[in-house]
């Protein structure tokens, strides 16, 4: 099952609040910052950092490698950019 892409735009790691790496086909979303793997059980993304996994040199390798030769998405798609203009300074 697909996650939802609005929930993608959205979800970040609740520990450094930063984007993951999506690997639909293995149930998992990737922290490659923190070598953390969140499973995805029955569709639904499991954001809790007592539920996640650490990930190895040689996992976090592979799964690194496959961003390079594959189309992988990231959660934090629609993030504001730094180029974006700021609402700073509007009323």
């Amino acid at each position: 099952m697909a996650l939802d892409p609005l929930l993608l735009e959205v979800l970040a790691c609740p520990e450094d609040k930063g984007p993951l790496l999506v690997f639909a086909d293995e149930d998992l979303l990737y922290n490659p910052r923190l070598h953390r793997a969140y499973p995805i059980r029955d569709g639904i993304p499991v954001m809790l950092i007592d539920e996640a996994r650490q990930v190895d040199e040689a996992e976090h390798q592979r799964l690194v490698a496959r961003t390079e030769h594959e189309p992988i998405a990231s959660t934090l798609s629609a993030a504001p950019s730094a180029d974006a203009p700021s609402d700073e300074g509007r009323a």
